[in-house]
């Protein structure tokens, strides 16, 4: 380990990164990083459109919740424990292994003829998939200083945007072309290529231990926590009442938990979650941002194909299409500001303004109702695009500069198992608001009421677009009054998420990979040439 880089350094990292070797290198294998990280976020959403045929074909509309729900409990409990074993005992391996296991999955689902072994594979699939986004941000780390690190942070933030839409769309293609099974067959070309981009391209730094002591306790108590608060959200006010014994027992499940995960990594040689990590003020203040981000991030994606649909009549593929705007605007800011970090070295701007501008896009989105038009709708959506590709890839190079390299791949899975939890209070928090005040608004209608239709809880986009004129109205403007209030209550929680990052320190991106703290004393250096 050093202290201080010499000023030497940087012209030799440059020398390095404009040599045709070293460059086409890091490509070769960012761009299996690039397939990895396409693999997890499309399978996030490729099933958007094809579930209702899924479901339909094997006969299961009753469990079709728990064809998400185990994706994204498995997804979530595995990105601590991916980032942490990758810090002891290096990634390569670990990512290949990643890889196999959710194409493993993906010939369990595409082969499914229920829906048990569907969930199996689904399930399967999370276990790989919890590591692919980790593992592959964590292995730029592993071979991209910090300082060049924010245009490949850029470029894996505009994958998620392509994936966003991509996905939706792919499944609406194969499920009405050759067959939904397509959206698991698709995973085995493409992994097999991220496969051998690993193993012939990606020479990533061992760490030095023997015999790794894997914090058995800590992943589990973790898994339980985990388990429970996703259970707890995604059942919470729909499947089961909040106060509820079911959703009462989980929310104590997932406090008991949680105390216990708290004690346990505080005598654990390795602990999954350091608790050290908290000691670090940077780490702290984007963790909180990111989970903020994220709980107001889904809660808009969530719902508003569904607002599309129902109020302005779109079909579900028109719907998907009308959410383009929202991820262009992620992927052109999200590239720039990226490039923009790695020729000036400077960061703390970007997520601030982002959090601004996502606060500012959910406020115009509250003004909405059933009479605005689509064109404004989505110049809303992209403003919040805008707002996103400026602080999401951006915070998690804020994480990785504030730790030594052994500790990078912990702390990469930390920020992201926080902003996963936040996806899912997002999705539950607006969920339940929404339905409340769905259900309120339409409590005086003969539907409210539950007439012949089977009530609200029977609406379909197409069945109301099939109604009399006068029953359509006050449907479309109930769903409309209904959801449009809920982005406002959202507004103050992103105004906390840019005062919070107004307090992150600005400390100088390393120009080597080295283990050292970030905040190690550094002699200033020129922006590199990425030319």
């Amino acid at each position: 380990m050093t202290s201080t880089i010499e000023p030497a350094a940087a012209g030799q990292l440059a020398e390095e990164t404009k040599g045709g070797e070293s460059r086409r290198g890091i490509w070769l294998v960012f761009s299996g990083l690039m397939v990895a990280m396409l693999l997890a976020s499309l399978d996030q959403t490729i099933f958007s459109t094809a579930l209702p045929t899924i479901v339909g074909e094997l006969h299961g509309v009753d469990h079709m919740l728990w064809v998400t729900t185990a994706y994204i409990l498995a997804s979530t409990i595995m990105m601590p424990v991916y980032g942490k074993v990758g810090d002891l005992i290096g990634r390569k391996s670990i990512f290949i292994a990643a890889i196999s296991l959710f194409m493993v999955g993906s010939v369990v689902g595409g082969l499914a003829d229920n829906m048990t072994v569907l969930i199996i594979g689904r399930a399967i699939q999370g276990l790989g998939g919890g590591g692919l986004m980790i593992l592959s941000q964590a292995i730029i780390a592993d071979i991209v200083p910090a300082r060049e690190r924010g245009k490949y942070m850029g470029i894996m933030g505009a994958v998620f945007a392509l994936s966003s839409v991509a996905g939706p769309l792919l499944g609406g293609f194969f499920t009405e072309g050759i067959g939904w099974r397509w959206a698991f067959w698709m995973n085995l070309p493409l992994g097999a290529l991220a496969i051998v981009a690993a193993v012939f391209f990606l020479h990533p730094h061992t760490r030095k231990q023997e015999r790794p002591r894997i914090d058995v306790a800590g992943i589990s108590l973790l898994a339980v926590a985990s388990s429970a608060l996703v259970l707890t959200t995604v059942w919470g006010g729909t499947t089961y009442a909040w106060t509820s014994a079911v959703i009462l027992g989980l929310i104590t499940l997932t406090l008991a938990a949680a105390i216990g995960f708290v004690f346990v990594e505080r005598r654990a040689s390795e602990p999954v979650m350091p608790l050290r990590m908290f000691r670090e003020r940077n780490f702290n203040l984007t963790t909180a941002a990111g989970l903020i981000t994220g709980i107001a991030m889904f809660g808009a994606l969530a719902y508003m194909p569904t607002y599309l649909q129902m109020v302005t009549g779109a079909s579900a593929t028109k719907a998907g299409l009308l959410m383009i705007p929202m991820m262009g605007g992620l992927l052109v800011t999200s590239t720039l500001s990226g490039n923009l970090v790695s020729r000036t070295g400077r960061y703390k701007a970007f997520p601030i303004i982002g959090a601004v501008v996502v606060g500012v896009s959910l406020a115009l989105l509250s003004t909405m109702s059933a009479d605005t038009s689509v064109v404004i709708t989505c110049t809303y959506l992209a403003i919040m695009g805008i707002g996103l590709g400026l602080s999401m890839q951006i915070l998690i190079l804020i994480v990785q500069n504030a730790f030594p390299a052994r500790d990078v791949g912990t702390a990469t899975a930390a920020n992201n198992y926080f902003r996963q939890i936040g996806a899912s209070l997002g999705a539950a928090i607006v969920g339940t608001l929404f339905a409340n005040r769905l259900t309120d608004l339409l409590s005086g209608s003969s539907l409210g009421a539950g007439g012949d239709g089977g009530g609200a809880n029977s609406l379909t986009p197409d069945a109301v677009h099939h109604l009399p004129a006068a029953v359509q109205n006050v449907i479309v403007n109930a769903y409309s009054d209904a959801l449009t209030p809920v982005f406002l209550y959202m507004v103050p929680l992103l105004g906390i998420a840019a005062v919070l990052l107004a307090f992150v320190t600005e400390k100088p991106l390393a120009t080597t990979i080295e283990d050292t703290p970030a905040d190690t004393e550094r002699v200033p250096v020129p922006a590199l040439p990425l030319d």
